[in-house]
């Protein structure tokens, strides 16, 4: 029988080929009554049971979860059901506003339940993934609905891997050591391709022996790295917004060194070869988001990262600097480009668009030719 340890509560332990309780996946775009997801990556919820390392009291439900599937979700999702079915543990079970959004997960054996409260009350551990502008707003909905399903939430672990503010996370925390149970802010690094690769890297916070049960769900199984940030859910959280600024800066920097590129005769072309080979995969990927048009894609497809998004992340960091009396000065003009190339050329824009608008700073067309209107 598990037993309590010091007052915490009690943490199920992994069967080595057997997870006795399931694993929530969720994601929800928009804070619904039902908090079903849309086609995007708007919010995932996991929900799951322990992983196969140790061992697994079977005191949290008896499959794994899932709720939502946007492309972030659905490819983590995917490499947990994956593993789960290498250790012949319960499946993931999962839900979404479009169910047929799953149906990859189906036939890879896992279960769908279109209703969140019973996926909660399946789970021993519960995954979130909320990417849209109001995340703090829908992972705040969806802990309530879970705390006023009536289902017991006692030793239940609530894994958000969103991007949302610090406040939030403490919020969260306290709302769900009222019911004993324990939540870990998660927030993860990396797009949908390495999301598909099982290459994101984790900063998790919060207790301890909630977080040992979560990291083998997650080391080369979803991610390549955690990074540990304590037992102060809060500090993950900050350790994501503070990555944000680098990567809204490199964005808004690659994308003027291949304007001035463009306009010196230099040519992309060579600029990006030498930002891929001397600043490394990262920058080179963003560079390819300009050269390919995918900064501003076609209105039938969805952008790698959306700007409202980027620009929500950036809000996040400039409000928190600002209360410490830190300056961001390249943050804020990243983030002044970001809303006008928003204010001109509509929502399906990715985080990289700034680079239109640093176009038309230097007597360019916003549109490049590969983007969607081809240089018009």
């Amino acid at each position: 029988m598990p037993s309590r340890d010091r007052g915490r509560p009690v943490i199920p332990r992994i069967n080595k080929y057997i997870y006795p309780h399931p694993i929530l996946f969720t994601s929800a775009q928009e804070p619904h009554s039902q908090f079903t997801a849309q086609n995007q990556d708007e919010s995932d919820w996991l929900g799951k049971s322990s992983p196969d390392q140790t061992n697994l009291d079977s005191q949290h439900s008896n499959d794994l979860n899932q709720y939502g599937l946007g492309s972030m979700g659905l490819a983590m999702a995917t490499n947990l059901q994956r593993h789960l079915a290498t250790k012949g543990a319960l499946n993931l079970v999962y839900s979404n506003r479009t169910m047929a959004r799953g149906d990859t997960l189906k036939r890879l054996g896992a279960v769908p339940e279109p209703s969140f409260p019973n996926l909660v009350a399946q789970c021993g551990i519960i995954f979130t993934m909320t990417t849209q502008i109001s995340n703090d707003t829908v992972l705040s909905n969806l802990i309530t609905t879970a705390v006023e399903s009536g289902h017991s939430l006692k030793d239940k672990i609530f894994v958000d891997c969103s991007t949302v503010h610090p406040q939030t996370v403490g919020l969260t925390v306290s709302k769900l050591k009222e019911k004993q149970a324990s939540f870990l802010a998660a927030p993860v690094f990396g797009g949908n391709p390495i999301a598909v690769d099982g290459k994101l890297v984790f900063a998790i916070g919060g207790p301890r022996s909630a977080a040992e049960v979560v990291k083998p769900l997650i080391q080369d199984v979803m991610g390549r790295k955690i990074i540990d940030c304590g037992e102060d859910a809060t500090k993950s959280s900050l350790l994501k917004i503070a990555g944000n600024i680098v990567t809204v800066n490199l964005m808004e920097a690659v994308g003027e060194a291949q304007v001035f590129a463009e306009r010196t005769g230099l040519g992309t072309g060579p600029m990006e070869e030498l930002i891929g080979e001397a600043f490394g995969a990262v920058a080179g990927g963003y560079s390819k988001r300009l050269t390919s048009g995918a900064y501003a894609p076609s209105l039938d497809s969805r952008p790698g990262f959306g700007v409202s998004l980027a620009i929500k992340d950036a809000n996040h960091a400039l409000a928190i600097a600002n209360e410490q009396n830190v300056r961001l000065p390249g943050l804020q003009v990243a983030r002044e480009n970001m809303m006008a190339a928003r204010e001109y050329a509509g929502e399906c824009l990715d985080s990289s668009s700034m680079y239109g608008v640093l176009r038309q700073q230097a007597g360019l067309e916003f549109w490049n030719e590969k983007s969607r209107k081809g240089g018009r």
